[in-house]
């Protein structure tokens, strides 16, 4: 997951009465480049809570913005390296984040959230959602998800992820056999691009999990044909990645004033509005980014609050990035 430039953004953590600098939001796989001048404009405050969207499968509550870990949290054990995550982590709780996406597969990203969050002791308080990944076979995938467990530092995880449909009748039968030892509560599917989203319906039809992981943005709309439907359809919930589009969307709109409309949601960066819009549909249930930088986590957070884009607001963003 990548970190993305700075840009006109700013808000404090009224909860914590923090003072906090101009914000941005993050990328989700590539890192941005430079970033821009600092905005002039005056503090504003975190209004929250965060809205919270409804899992179809339950009725639980999950607040709309969660956090990635791809990328961002792959890192090494010095405390230079892992400081500023723990400052993000701090920032999302804090805010009342508490869905957080990793994987195995992620290098080092389950052991550094595992440490961050036993030294914050703070698990009861979030939802982890890890993966089976990469994997192949029954026995393959709990020795994987066995030692997840061991780098989360937990007995348990919330949400266990089919990672990008591998070995998806095998592995989706072992992620129930886990639920039903009280192992997770949630089983899922997830993809990343539009060309696999025609198998991710086909398999959501064969499989109906509980939840799905999918790529969607401003300028990669194709979930809303199949996807979307199917999952409101099926009663599935929802979960985004991707939304700006790797970094690209942020570094094409960085210099580039705010449409007028934006105060009227309440958003203060563009990465604010591909957030609102991304959140928009109602069968949208938690959108992903991922940041190393604590200012970047509160710009992220603050889309999560107020209110979303209306269609005509949708249309004119979609027009504004193309």
């Amino acid at each position: 997951m990548a970190n993305r430039r700075e840009f006109i953004s700013t808000a404090t953590l009224t909860a914590a009465g923090i003072a906090l600098a101009p914000l941005v939001a993050c990328s989700q796989e590539q890192p941005a480049a430079s970033a821009a001048a600092p905005s002039t404009a005056a503090p504003k405050p975190f209004k929250g809570p965060l809205l919270t969207r409804a899992v179809p499968a339950t009725g639980e509550k999950i607040p709309v913005i969660g956090m990635g870990t791809s990328g961002s949290f792959e890192v090494g054990t010095d405390g230079a390296s892992r400081a500023p995550l723990r400052e993000v982590l701090d920032t999302f709780i804090n805010a009342g984040g508490s869905l957080i996406d990793t994987a195995p597969t992620y290098s080092t990203a389950e052991d550094v959230l595992g440490d961050l969050i036993a030294d914050a002791k703070a698990r009861q308080k979030l939802f982890i959602a890890t993966k089976l990944s990469g994997v192949s076979g029954r026995e393959e995938g709990l020795a994987q998800f066995d030692d997840s467990l061991r780098r989360l530092k937990t007995d348990k995880v919330e949400l266990l992820q089919v990672h990008n449909l591998r070995d998806t009748a095998a592995q989706i039968a072992l992620a129930r056999e886990l639920k039903q030892q009280g192992k997770t509560r949630y089983v899922g599917l997830t993809h990343y691009r539009e060309d696999g989203q025609a198998q991710l319906a086909a398999e959501m039809r064969q499989h109906k999990p509980d939840w799905i992981q999918i790529n969607y943005s401003p300028v990669s709309r194709g979930a809303e044909k199949t996807i979307f439907p199917l999952a409101k359809e099926l009663g599935i919930a929802v979960m985004i990645n991707r939304a700006f589009e790797d970094g690209r969307l942020i570094s094409q709109m960085r210099d580039k004033p705010l449409p007028p409309w934006a105060a009227e949601v309440g958003a203060d960066s563009w990465a604010q509005l591909i957030l609102k819009y991304v959140l928009s549909p109602p069968e949208v249930t938690v959108v992903i980014p991922a940041t190393s930088k604590a200012r970047h986590q509160l710009d992220n957070l603050k889309a999560g609050t107020g209110q979303l884009l209306d269609a005509k607001q949708r249309d004119a963003l979609v027009a504004a990035l193309a």
